[in-house]
């Protein structure tokens, strides 16, 4: 018979703080030994972060020089002047959006074929006095939210061609200045990234995806001269001229400040 007091229950109750001590214990001690081996951070990755900062710039400009297609979106700023971009390209043209200090327009290239379209607004010239001639505002009139085909000899044709040349841009974009060194890793869109920067990030900063292809996914020009994303890599977009009854021909030269 089991007498008051000596309850199987009892000496549990009594043996549970050494037992819990010794529990403790061995959580503490196996959470020091998890805690001498960090995780490998490119468990799971790319591998690209195993690579030097040369190797893996080299790596990003590689895979966007191959890709088919892009996307651009963010701010370029040149000679003092802010664009924002919001451009889809591929080999044979491209299509989007910029906004300058003279405001929105659309741009689309299909082959050697260039083509501007804007509100009336932006066709309409200040001459100094807030006010417009009489010419302007007819021929913003004709314009206003038609596609303009740019003549090749235009002034103009060669610098807008550039928002829609994807190897051009790409080129320029991507060379990072001085001597190139690993950053900090992140995220760019919830994709896992790797920093690489020139100069310390003074010759500009592009963060290459850990996942998948190594592609750069954004920019951060050197001299605070703007930041890009790139996206859609290798995704499929139409491009085709508009019809004609979406066109006005200007003539030979675009109007001009």
């Amino acid at each position: 018979m089991i007498s008051p007091g000596s309850h199987p229950l009892g000496r549990a109750r009594k043996a549970a703080p050494r037992t819990t001590a010794l529990c403790a214990g061995l959580v503490a001690g196996i959470t020091a030994l998890t805690g001498c081996s960090s995780p490998d951070p490119d468990e799971g990755t790319n591998g690209v972060g195993k690579l030097s900062a040369a190797q893996i710039h080299a790596k990003a400009k590689k895979a966007a020089g191959a890709s088919a297609t892009v996307r651009l979106t963010g701010s370029l700023i040149s000679e003092g002047e802010t664009f924002k971009l919001d451009m889809q390209l591929k080999e044979d043209g491209g299509l989007g959006k910029v906004t300058s200090k003279n405001g929105e327009f659309q741009l689309m290239r299909v082959g050697e074929q260039l083509f501007l379209k804007a509100q009336a607004d932006f066709w309409t010239h200040d001459k100094g006095d807030g006010k417009s001639t009489e010419a302007d505002s007819e021929a913003a009139d004709k314009l206003d939210g038609m596609f303009v085909k740019v003549p090749e000899g235009d002034p103009a044709y060669k610098q807008l061609t550039t928002f829609t040349d994807k190897d051009v841009l790409l080129e320029g974009l991507l060379t990072l200045h001085g001597k190139v060194a690993t950053g900090d890793r992140g995220s760019v869109g919830g994709t896992r990234t790797i920093a690489v920067s020139g100069d310390g990030g003074a010759g500009g900063t592009l963060d290459v995806s850990l996942e998948g292809t190594a592609y750069p996914l954004r920019l951060t020009r050197a001299g605070d001269a703007g930041e890009l994303r790139m996206r859609d890599w290798n995704e499929k977009f139409t491009l085709k001229a508009p019809a004609e009854d979406e066109m006005v021909d200007y003539g030979r030269e675009l109007p001009s400040d």
